[in-house]
């Protein structure tokens, strides 16, 4: 972002919209982690530490009583969210209630229902560009089936999807050193679902909204909408902005590396395996810990009221938890990655995000076996990483 005083040392002042970050932060991260004090600080956004180590991730993300979830994203400002983004901010023990109310739309089983549909997507989407020659991989396709797919299950118009697009610019890029951004996209959001929200009362569908509003507090008491609103605000974000970056670094990747391509051409059962390798190698959700109480890991010391960025994407590149951590190798047999986060918050998505790479990147590759590079790839500012231009030459 322009206007930021550039990082002139990564251990004691790290930024993580500083464009040398946003364009590459794995030498960053390496250098980090083979520092005496692998757990980085900043006296930016109000003071924040970025652990680098697996373990060290692992130890915090597992640890609810000293780094609390209700302030999730590390930015400049913070807002007063009416009741955060449940379960996502919420903390034991109302995490639990807020987070199995979520667990039944999103099992394997019901996921699965929604692959004919994802398959048609893709292949409509495909239709509109495959005889141009050329294609954006990122706005041409990555962004529009994880749109379309939750657009759906949450009953809202998938006509919508610019509008959610620019929320999500706001709310996750631009908003984290915008504070007029950030409450402006906010604002828009939980306006738009409050309409959907009172439509659904007068006449309930099958849909998460209307599943939201019946759902009750192990009391018998329903949600309160604020609850509700949050929740429908995580659902959108976080089931949107996550899987484009991960579809469109998959295919990114493909087309900058022939031989991965080529082989999953030959052997397309091998997709599953080099999706899971992709979530690891460049998984895109880094999320933020508000630090309770003072604390000390591996004899750095944490200070109450300060951020930790709990980078999952730093994590994955860890020598010491992955043989070749640097290298992606999409037939990689043991890969326990941390792309859907660690400990209680562990992304409810999953199966969602896991069946919409692995669709996207099948389709694709029926459709167009041979594509490379046609120009530079540009990529997402903030807490999400992920590519939001990828020019192809297909054939």
């Amino acid at each position: 972002m322009s206007g930021r005083k550039p990082v002139e040392d990564w251990l004691t002042d790290w930024d993580h919209l500083d464009p040398r970050w946003v364009e590459d932060p794995f030498p960053i991260w390496e250098d980090i982690r083979a520092s005496k004090c692998p757990i980085a600080h900043t006296e930016r956004f109000r003071g924040a530490y970025l652990p680098t180590r697996y373990e060290d991730v692992r130890n915090i993300a597992y640890d609810p009583e000293h780094f609390s979830s209700r302030q999730v994203v590390v930015r400049e400002n913070q807002i007063a969210t009416g009741g955060g983004a449940p379960p996502i901010t919420s903390d034991p023990p109302r995490h639990r209630v807020a987070r199995m109310v979520l667990l039944p739309p999103f099992t394997p089983q019901n996921i699965d229902k929604l692959i004919p549909k994802a398959r048609a997507v893709c292949n409509e989407l495909i239709d509109a560009f495959i005889d141009k020659g050329r294609c954006d991989a990122a706005v041409d396709y990555a962004q529009h089936l994880p749109v379309r797919v939750i657009a759906h299950m949450l009953g809202v118009p998938d006509s919508d999807g610019d509008r959610f697009r620019h929320w999500i610019h706001e709310i996750l890029e631009a908003g984290t050193s915008d504070q007029y951004a950030l409450e402006r996209g906010f604002g828009e959001l939980t306006d738009y679902f409050a309409t959907h929200m009172a439509a659904r009362r007068a006449k309930p569908g099958d849909d998460l909204i209307s599943y939201l509003l019946t759902a009750r507090y192990p009391d018998g008491e329903p949600f309160k909408d604020k609850h509700i609103l949050g929740t429908l605000r995580l659902l959108l974000v976080a089931g949107i902005d996550t899987t484009w970056s991960g579809i469109g670094a998959s295919l990114w990747h493909l087309a900058k590396t022939p031989a991965d391509r080529r082989r999953l051409v030959a052997e397309p059962e091998l997709i599953p395996t080099a999706i899971e390798e992709f979530l690891r190698a460049y998984a895109p959700v880094t999320m933020g810990r508000l630090i309770a109480k003072d604390t000390t890991i591996n004899g750095c010391t944490f200070r109450e009221g300060e951020m930790i960025m709990l980078s999952f994407p730093a994590a994955n590149r860890d020598p010491a938890m992955f043989p070749d951590a640097d290298k992606v190798i999409i037939d990689r047999k043991e890969n326990r990655h941390a792309a859907f986060g660690l400990g209680i918050h562990r992304c409810i998505g999953s199966n969602l995000a896991r069946m919409e790479m692995t669709v996207a990147v099948e389709e694709f590759l029926k459709r167009i076996p041979e594509f490379s590079l046609d120009g530079e790839a540009t990529w997402s500012e903030g807490s999400v990483r992920g590519p939001r231009r990828i020019p192809l030459k297909i054939g």
